[in-house]
């Protein structure tokens, strides 16, 4: 629980490596994708403080609003379109230093300035994307890539 985490300042990738072994002991044990979703974004958000954290889940052909942290959301997105729709098309991270730079995108906030959205996977089959916002410009990287990929890694 997002009382029990022990949030640290300082360098990025010091806090992924702490907050990596934190959110494995919350998914530990607990089967529910919804409620493993639900906690890890908050993990993030209380974590780095981001402008927004959340998932969308693959359902009929469509990326469907799931749990998150922020305020409210785009509901539904079609595939290939915007950040989070070109990252589930490809099956890759996108990372966008500036969202108004990137063709189709859909502002479901003008305050989000910088987003990287990842795919993830459970038993091997693609079911959603991570979104991650930030209110900065160029606020993400290959350090946020490697370490949230790891934390999706322990989705099962």
């Amino acid at each position: 629980m997002a009382e029990d985490l022990k949030i640290i300042s300082g360098d990025r990738e010091d806090q992924y490596k702490s907050l990596l072994p934190q959110i494995k002991g919350l998914l530990d044990g607990e089967t529910d994708l919804i409620a493993n979703l639900a906690n890890i974004s908050a993990a993030l958000k209380e974590q780095f403080n981001f402008f927004w954290v959340g998932f969308y889940l693959v359902k009929d052909n469509e990326l469907v609003l799931g749990p998150f942290q922020g305020p409210v959301a785009c509901t539904r997105i079609a595939y290939n379109r915007g950040v989070c729709g070109a990252a589930w098309a490809k099956e890759e991270t996108l990372i966008v230093p500036d969202v108004e730079q990137f063709p189709g995108h859909i502002a479901c906030s003008s305050l989000s300035k910088s987003e990287i959205v990842i795919p993830f996977y459970v038993k091997g089959m693609l079911m959603g994307v991570l979104d991650v916002d930030s209110e900065s410009i160029n606020n993400f990287n290959e350090i946020d890539e490697k370490y949230i990929k790891e934390i999706l890694s322990l989705i099962n």
